[in-house]
């Protein structure tokens, strides 16, 4: 077991000081807590030296009680008594008002380590309005839950950049919200003033079990380390007509639809040989979000190797038998406002709709492990911890 300080509490030890008599900003959520479980956001408001005088909360709310995708307004914390500005509401980019309510922003929210996540690019427009305005942004460091070793994924494509996938990453980043700072601020030219205050102890080969760390949380479908460990995969149903568990108590672990014979699917897919994943037939009702309310059949991918899983492979490999046993059944979903549908955003081009439309989605394997040697080759620089 090992024993990681965080960077709240780095911060709360040794650096204080450095923000003293400046206005704080505090960019956060529920996950914004001490190793000892304490609020990062109650730490800001009754320690002596901090003056707390504004919070921006990401997709999810302050609270993270918020669904996917669910916009809110502004509000005011009843305790600190300082304005709640959303990020996920009118504007997902600070305003210069916003910014005006402060000197310095400091961010303290758990990642999950897939670039689909949005607390990220949060973050990276904060980074912006933070060189904009002149303002210095501290980022307190976290853990990512599922190593910093394993790398695996395409980087997207120029046109293909949304808000689940700003910058051209891969599925399966593999460094923490400190490093992706560092990396986002340099190699995409933001400037701004950042200071990254780093952990203490974090290994990169570390998973969420090996720290002795308590766990909270980032939002309401991250439900445990399986399911993070599948999301750079299964992700990519959410772009699609087939339910990805939302609205069940194993959202990302468990696939289906009301058209599927359960059973058929288990066996085709187990017929493949996956490495360090199992599927088994099931039947669920989600209770929201698609088929809400309608029982739907499908499979739930078990890990069976949590160092070894390969989840972005596993999953085009299983998109594959799903495109061959149902091709009439299963579509894209299309919003009018995208550019692209949603599968290309999460996918990070067209390559892999396009493959799987013909039955042969190869390319987009290659494209990942293509992308994914440019990625590890660039971050190097990035990497703070071994």
């Amino acid at each position: 077991m090992m024993f990681v300080k965080l960077g709240i509490d780095v911060f709360l030890e040794t650096q204080v000081e450095e923000v003293r008599g400046k206005r704080i900003g505090l960019l956060t959520n529920q996950t914004g807590v001490s190793a000892s479980l304490d609020s990062t956001i109650r730490l800001f408001h009754e320690h002596p030296d901090i003056h707390l005088t504004a919070l921006f909360a990401p997709e999810h709310g302050l609270l993270t009680n918020k669904k996917e995708g669910e916009k809110f307004g502004d509000s005011r914390h009843p305790k600190a008594g300082v304005p709640v500005f959303s990020l996920y509401g009118e504007t997902k980019r600070p305003t210069d008002e916003m910014m005006e309510k402060v000197d310095v922003v400091v961010m303290d929210i758990q990642d999950i380590g897939a670039r689909y996540y949005t607390y990220i690019y949060t973050m990276a427009y904060m980074m912006e309005a933070c060189a904009r305005k002149g303002k210095r942004m501290i980022v307190l460091d976290r853990p990512n839950p599922i190593g910093g070793t394993a790398v695996v994924g395409n980087r997207i494509a120029p046109d293909f950049t949304s808000f689940v996938g700003l910058y051209p990453i891969p599925n399966r980043h593999g460094m923490t919200i400190g490093e992706l700072a560092s990396y986002f601020n340099e190699a995409f030219a933001i400037k701004c003033p950042l200071t990254v205050v780093e952990m203490q102890g974090w290994k990169r080969d570390n998973l969420l079990p090996d720290l002795n760390l308590p766990w909270v949380p980032p939002s309401p479908n991250v439900t445990s380390l399986d399911m993070m460990l599948l999301y750079p995969g299964t992700c990519l149903l959410e772009g699609l007509n087939l339910s990805e568990g939302r609205g069940t108590t194993q959202p990302f672990e468990i696939l289906g639809a009301p058209f599927i014979d359960g059973e058929r699917l288990q066996d085709a897919v187990n017929e493949l040989g996956l490495k360090h994943v199992k599927a088994r037939s099931t039947v669920f009702t989600p209770t929201y979000q698609k088929y809400a309310g309608e029982m739907c059949q499908g499979i739930q991918l078990h890990v069976l190797d949590r160092r070894k899983i390969e989840p972005v492979r596993t999953m085009v490999q299983v998109l594959d038998v799903l495109f061959k046993l149902y091709p009439y059944d299963i579509s894209f979903l299309e919003y009018g406002s995208l550019k692209h549908p949603m599968f290309d955003l999460l996918a990070g081009s067209s390559t892999l709709r396009n493959g799987l439309r013909i039955g042969d989605p190869v390319g987009y394997i290659e494209e990942c492990v293509e992308g994914t040697k440019e990625f590890v080759a660039d971050r190097e620089r990035y990497l703070r911890y071994r």
